[in-house]
């Protein structure tokens, strides 16, 4: 008896099972508009500035039966920042603050996951922004997964965190309410 395709029959059947198949990686569906990435922060204390980061791309690496060995890595475009307004987008871009003609790149790396309940965690990281390199956590709660209708699997989370914008060298004043940023992703990954 050929032993090599028993072999590889078997090992197809036992990844099959649930709760054995190895880590999934997954590309984040921005393409249709399946992830976002968003900001708010104060003005003058007085309202709430709210936008997004139109460009960006990304993928991951869950598995349900070890997801401290979870990988994330997001690339965003920072000259896309959004907050509905484009005279301040152009002031945003500028030197005062993200200075996309200099630091064209945002970057996040992750470095660690800790699950804090069966859905949730948080997960530690590199953030490059401005050209400096920080580490942050990200609060994260798994949302959902399932098959979708096109005949794929899905995967979604989403995180917030706060930013310090002198960490990043941003010190433009802005008051006192205005030295952090809250920061809220929701994303969504097809399985590759």
């Amino acid at each position: 008896m050929n032993r090599k395709p028993f072999l590889a029959t078997l090992l197809a059947a036992v990844l099959a099972l649930p709760g054995l198949a190895p880590a999934a990686d997954y590309v984040i569906d921005t393409e249709k508009a399946h992830a976002f990435i968003q900001f708010r922060i104060s003005h003058l204390g007085f309202s709430w500035l709210l936008g997004r980061f139109n460009e960006f791309s990304g993928s991951f690496s869950y598995d349900e039966n070890k997801p401290e060995a979870s990988r994330v890595e997001i690339t965003i475009d920072p000259a896309s920042i959004d907050s509905n307004h484009a005279e301040r987008d152009r002031h945003l871009r500028g030197e005062d603050f993200l200075y996309t003609s200099k630091y064209p790149e945002a970057r996040f790396v992750s470095t660690s996951y800790t699950a804090t309940g069966e859905d949730s965690g948080v997960l530690t990281g590199k953030l490059t922004l401005r050209g400096v390199t920080r580490e942050i956590d990200i609060d994260v709660k798994q949302t959902g997964h399932g098959k979708d209708p096109w005949g794929g699997y899905r995967r979604g989370f989403e995180g917030s965190t706060t930013l310090t914008l002198a960490d990043y060298g941003i010190d433009y004043n802005l008051g006192p309410a205005a030295r952090q940023v809250e920061m809220f992703l929701s994303i969504e990954g097809i399985r590759q």
